[in-house]
């Protein structure tokens, strides 16, 4: 374990925090519902980071980009990167799942 802010042995963090702004955690298999809800928003919060980096590329491209713009797109940015963070930190403190695809993977030379 790494020592991250958000790590408590045996527990996973999950991608919301409570009411007050505390990390939230999750004690059990990794198999049940909030797991799972959990697994689906991590996904998703890691797609529309993905996509933000695309539509960042695209505005620095663009030399009329105004500071109002930019503005926003670092605002935008700073919370994908908090939430990308959070992900990462909660999945260096759990196991690796089993991915069945990854023994069949064919190494492309």
């Amino acid at each position: 374990m790494n020592g991250g802010q958000y790590e408590h042995a045996g527990r996973r963090l999950l991608p919301w925090s409570s009411p007050e702004g505390k990390p939230c955690y999750l004690v059990g298999s990794g198999t049940g519902l909030v797991s799972r809800l959990a697994d689906e928003i991590e996904t998703i919060q890691l797609g529309m980071a993905d996509e933000l980096l695309g539509h960042a590329a695209e505005l620095l491209s663009e030399p009329r980009a105004t500071s109002h713009e930019l503005r926003y797109l670092a605002g935008r940015l700073r919370e994908s990167l908090l939430d990308v963070r959070r992900v990462a930190e909660s999945r260096g403190t759990r196991p690796a799942r089993a991915d069945p695809a990854a023994d069949t993977a064919v190494e492309k030379s």
